[in-house]
């Protein structure tokens, strides 16, 4: 049969390790076959980061910027064991906090569920979707050793030259400093973008920090936020019968284990990092999480929410069978396909998008998984599938 055409070229992102070799099975087994693919591609795998001075991650996010539509791989953000390893000339910062910066927006990441596998907290009826600021806190964060005795401040030079101080703290002896930031008009970004979503999804809202410890940075989000509800979305949520609501972190981990799922938890920056992996590891796995950036200005990038899955590409190194889950990076090229799709009205792969996706899922209810899930499932005896074996079943599926 004829290939499926695209119009407007998908930025593909590619990363490292496990799921950059996952990467290259998926367009081969489940995408080349039948569509024409149109991508403008970036190699994001750490020796050309090294290679570019990370040129190549700006030019990434730029170009998500024009077309409109990414898909990324899972990448390395280097420590200094990575810096070691990959003899690298810098500890580059993270490829996507790089990106999200760039973009703006919010991270919106939800579990991938099946009847056959029940959330571990048994009370958990429906999927719970993690709503992340994309910018600022830790992932744009400066840092500093400090050696010895002496003061550290914050210092904030006004346009004008007039400088605001603040001390830190008066080092007694050696330690560690850091500094974060962020700005209103993300955390503006951030609310609009979460309250829209909820309208949508017709969902309840619920927003984290701790604004009582942290009085002035997260008293900021939690201010914004609730002006924010009050002038623009109080009534539709009224009317849309959902509600949004504030609590301090402690309190919603506490609330969020004694829901029945079915809402938005919107979270700072890193919060939302650690949080989407406690949700979906309670849902099943971390390669069973859908995520998609979106920017204020209608940009989406599309990503698999977990790592590049070392353990199993050193296996992978040494010739060993591996069976790494590919479900998150499947879902990634499919949202970013039909996202292509809509903006440029080709039904053609929206609807191939759709049918892949029942495939993942018809494979996976009919048992067949990778070893991840094998211990997971209620009711069948599944059939437990090395990587290549999954997607081969899964084309299967989808040729049927």
């Amino acid at each position: 049969m004829d290939k499926i055409k695209m119009i407007t070229p998908l930025v593909e992102i590619d990363g490292d390790e496990m799921t950059r070799i996952i990467w290259k099975q998926i367009k081969e087994m489940l995408l080349e076959p039948y569509i024409e693919l149109n991508t403008e591609y970036y190699d994001l795998g750490l020796e050309n980061r090294d290679k570019t001075d990370d040129q190549v991650t700006v030019d990434a996010a730029n170009a998500i910027k024009k077309y409109g539509v990414g898909v990324k791989c899972a990448t390395i953000t280097p420590n200094v064991q990575r810096m070691d390893e990959y003899h690298l000339k810098k500890m580059w910062k993270s490829p996507n906090g790089t990106i999200r910066a760039i973009l703006d927006g919010t991270v919106f990441r939800s579990p991938i569920v099946i009847d056959k596998i029940k959330p571990v907290v048994k009370n958990w009826e429906k999927p719970i979707t993690i709503a992340r600021h994309a910018y600022g806190d830790v992932y744009r964060g400066t840092e500093m050793r400090i050696e010895g005795k002496g003061k550290a401040e914050l210092v904030f030079t006004a346009e004008d030259g007039t400088e605001t101080r603040a001390l830190v703290y008066d080092f007694e002896g050696p330690g560690v400093l850091q500094g974060t930031h962020n700005k209103d008009k993300s955390i503006e970004s951030f609310a609009h973008s979460c309250f829209q979503y909820a309208l949508s999804a017709k969902q309840d809202l619920w927003f984290s920090t701790k604004d009582t410890i942290s009085k002035t940075y997260d008293g900021e989000f939690k201010a914004i936020f609730e002006r924010i509800y009050n002038e623009s979305y109080k009534e539709a949520f009224e009317k849309a019968g959902i509600t949004y609501f504030y609590t301090l972190i402690d309190d919603a981990v506490a609330r969020v284990i004694r829901s029945n799922g079915g809402f938005i938890w919107a979270c700072k920056n890193y919060d939302g990092d650690v949080m989407s992996d406690m949700i979906s590891t309670a849902f099943g796995s971390l390669a069973m999480m859908t995520s998609v950036l979106v920017s204020p200005d209608g940009n989406y990038e599309y990503e698999a929410a977990h790592g590049t899955v070392t353990r199993h590409y050193y296996r992978y190194l040494k010739g060993e069978e591996t069976s790494t889950n590919p479900v998150a990076t499947i879902y990634a090229w499919t949202g970013a396909l039909k996202k292509n799709g809509e903006k440029d009205q080709n039904q053609a792969l929206i609807s191939f998008a759709e049918k892949l996706e029942k495939a993942v899922i018809t494979s996976l209810e009919n048992g067949y998984c990778t070893k991840d899930l094998a211990g997971l499932y209620e009711g069948i005896e599944p059939t437990p599938l090395n990587t290549a074996a999954f997607l081969a079943k899964v084309r299967e599926t989808l040729d049927a």
